[in-house]
């Protein structure tokens, strides 16, 4: 790439990454959007899920040590408060209302926030995520988090799909997905004029599409391993298995 798209061609080819890679994409989404999915492939989705919920805020915190701009750091903050909650009863942030999931689908709180049960690819797909944060530009880190332009789409199949098909979620249980979609929402905006405004040379343009397509393919990855596991039942030693 050796050519300055102008703004509006960078978020084109961006949502072009959403349109080819998102994980709405994945045989796995399809097949519990349309429900096709036991009991066990939900619950084995939610535990390892929660990995990468957990850890968002954590990925967050390393992209906000990395600024400089305080009014920078305070927009970015409140993507910590929306996972972690907003006061010391803990019970108001993504992650509490994610482990309302989990206990619905049977796990106790120790198997799940322990994450000894999880599956090594899922460990592995996020922990790599938190690196790159880590690890690479701050525009780039920041652009890694535009998969939240695509995300209330899948919400909302997810849900419709999961309370249509199965009996033993609720409204109550998918808490999470309600309370999602305006965060998602005000993030991606942000995020989005964000990198128009700081990609200023065909590098920073490319190295922007480089980071969502890596982003994509994180939440591919967890579903491939989820596949192979749970559906194709090959689960690997250390993993949850479900009951014969």
């Amino acid at each position: 790439m050796t050519t300055l798209m102008s703004p509006d061609e960078l978020e084109a080819a961006l949502r072009q990454v959403g349109a080819e890679r998102y994980h709405n994409r994945h045989p796995f989404h399809h097949r519990m959007r349309d429900g096709r999915c036991t009991r066990d492939e939900i619950a084995a989705w939610a535990l390892n899920r929660y990995y990468y919920q957990s850890q968002i805020p954590i990925k967050d915190a390393t992209i906000i040590a990395r600024m400089d701009d305080p009014a920078l750091r305070r927009e970015w903050r409140r993507r910590i408060i929306d996972h972690d909650g907003n006061s010391d009863a803990d019970r108001d942030g993504g992650i509490a209302r994610w482990l309302a999931l989990t206990d619905a689908m049977g796990f106790t709180r120790e198997e799940v926030t322990s994450t000894r049960l999880i599956l090594p690819a899922t460990r592995f797909a996020v922990d790599a995520y938190v690196n790159f944060c880590a690890k690479r530009s701050l525009l780039e880190a920041i652009a890694s988090s535009l998969t939240e332009l695509f995300s209330p789409e899948i919400i909302g199949e997810r849900t419709a799909g999961m309370l249509a098909h199965y009996d033993f979620i609720t409204s109550d249980t998918l808490s999470y997905f309600t309370e999602r979609p305006p965060q998602a929402q005000r993030d991606s905006d942000f995020t989005l004029a964000y990198v128009r405004e700081h990609a200023r040379t065909p590098e920073h343009q490319h190295a922007i599409i480089a980071a969502l397509e890596f982003k994509t393919g994180v939440l591919w990855a967890q579903l491939d391993a989820l596949w192979h596991a749970y559906v194709e039942g090959h689960v690997p030693p250390g993993a949850w298995k479900p009951d014969p």
